[in-house]
């Protein structure tokens, strides 16, 4: 039986029940839309956890005034059904008002440098808004553990760091990105492209497997940008090889490939693992 509940009230009042119980508790944070990539979160929570908690809230923080807060899809009732089809036992679907009682909170989340690079140089303060909505989650679930998908690769880094540095003694697992048959990355976001655009966007996840193919950073980014350069209909926001911390990438071993585009007036992310070696 999944509950859903709205206030923080009807949370805590959860949350001690299941902490008597002495389960694992573990935590799916979402803005809604649900598709197949938060479904996989929910089954790894469940295979793992004894109380499972999905959140379904609109972050405004994490929006830049020229973003889509305002046409962001809010699908709380088919939601729902995909939570109950996955065995969730608490869906939290607060509004803002209970989220920020007293307004938007005038101390946020700091995401450092890490947080200034790639995703932070497109999105100024989306990163401190996402991070201040995490930690507030966090706390009020009570969770032992939090499953994030590996597609937003760098909000998985930043959240990670987050938890280390802060002590917060909530264990952060990445699951890997659930792509459509075709290779595309699922986002709530892709319902917005039309079907040409939708073809268009397949260059990302095309420009990514092709670079994972090199063990040489600069063939692996070559082969990525070739692709993309060849289809007009997307335009590069950053292409950029990393290290699994996001820093520089090291001279042999686990690298990440990361790619932002723009197709028609959708933001669309995406990455991968790629292995370096040294030149022979």
């Amino acid at each position: 039986m999944t509950y859903v509940i709205h206030t923080r009230a009807e949370l805590a009042a959860a949350t001690r029940e299941a902490a008597g119980d002495e389960a694992t508790t573990a935590v799916v944070m979402t803005m809604g839309a649900l598709h197949q990539g938060h479904r996989q979160l929910m089954r790894e929570a469940r295979a793992r956890a004894g109380f499972v908690i999905v959140t379904i809230f609109v972050n405004p923080l994490q929006f830049g005034p020229n973003e889509d807060f305002d046409k962001y899809p809010r699908t709380l009732a088919a939601d729902v059904e995909a939570c109950r089809a996955e065995g969730v036992d608490l869906v939290f679907a607060p509004s803002r008002d209970e989220v920020y009682p007293g307004g938007a909170p005038s101390i946020t989340m700091n995401a450092g440098a890490l947080g200034e690079i790639l995703e932070g140089a497109s999105r100024p303060g989306h990163f401190a808004g996402m991070l201040t909505v995490v930690q507030k989650l966090l706390m009020l679930t009570g969770a032992d553990v939090a499953y994030f998908g590996e597609k937003d690769f760098q909000q998985l880094a930043l959240i990670r760091r987050m938890a280390h540095d802060l002590e917060l003694g909530v264990e952060i697992v990445g699951v890997p990105t659930v792509r459509e048959p075709d290779g595309l990355a699922m986002s709530s976001r892709n319902r917005y492209l039309s079907p040409d655009q939708r073809r268009s966007a397949l260059a990302l996840s095309q420009a990514l497997r092709e670079g994972a193919e090199h063990t040489d950073a600069d063939a692996a980014l070559a082969a990525a940008h070739k692709i993309l350069a060849d289809e007009p209909g997307v335009r590069v926001d950053y292409l950029a090889l990393t290290g699994t911390d996001l820093g520089a990438p090291p001279a042999e071993g686990p690298a990440r490939l990361l790619v932002a585009a723009r197709v028609g007036s959708t933001r669309l992310i995406d990455n991968v693992p790629l292995t370096l070696e040294k030149a022979a």
